[in-house]
């Protein structure tokens, strides 16, 4: 089942005096983060407005609407932020990293079973699935192996490169 909200990142600390917030993103980018204008605080999903945010190193420095001083938001520290799966668009065959976690993994000409993905690595080259079956496989997500995804369906069809799972 698809989840409505995905994590975007926590919120580590408070910057500067008029209330801003530093956030480490749980995003591919610090840069996608910070085009967001609306956010949702904690596992209440309470909606919030990001009046401004910028890109600062690995991390985002961003404006709450309605927390005005240090101490507002230093309430706000450790706090998860969400954002909604409608408001970001995907490419075509580019999933969400919470969508893949419990697909079934299925051989595309055997129909062998060999586990669930538990896991997304992302080694820059390109992702590499963590799948636990009988054993603990690493699938490149590469076109080459995976031969389709289906998330509604719960499954993955693979076709691995000769040596992978020897």
């Amino acid at each position: 089942m698809k989840k409505e909200y995905l994590e975007a990142g926590k919120i580590v600390t408070t910057h500067g005096i008029r209330g801003e917030v530093k956030i480490m993103p749980y995003t591919d980018s610090p840069e996608l983060l910070a085009e967001f204008d609306r956010l949702f605080l904690g596992k209440e999903h309470k909606e919030v407005i990001i009046s401004r945010s910028r890109v600062f190193k690995s991390t985002v420095i961003a404006k709450i609407e309605g927390i005005d001083t240090p101490e507002e938001a230093e309430k706000l520290r450790n706090k998860m932020l969400y954002m909604h799966r409608d408001d970001l668009e995907l490419d075509e065959d580019t999933y969400f990293v919470a969508d893949l976690i419990g697909l079934e993994v299925k051989d595309a000409d055997t129909g062998a079973v060999y586990g669930k993905i538990v896991d997304v690595m992302q080694t820059g080259a390109n992702d590499v699935y963590v799948i636990k079956g009988e054993r603990e496989y690493l699938v490149p997500a590469i076109a080459d192996v995976v031969v389709s995804t289906d998330v509604d369906g719960g499954v993955m069809t693979i076709r691995p490169l000769d040596g992978l799972f020897d």
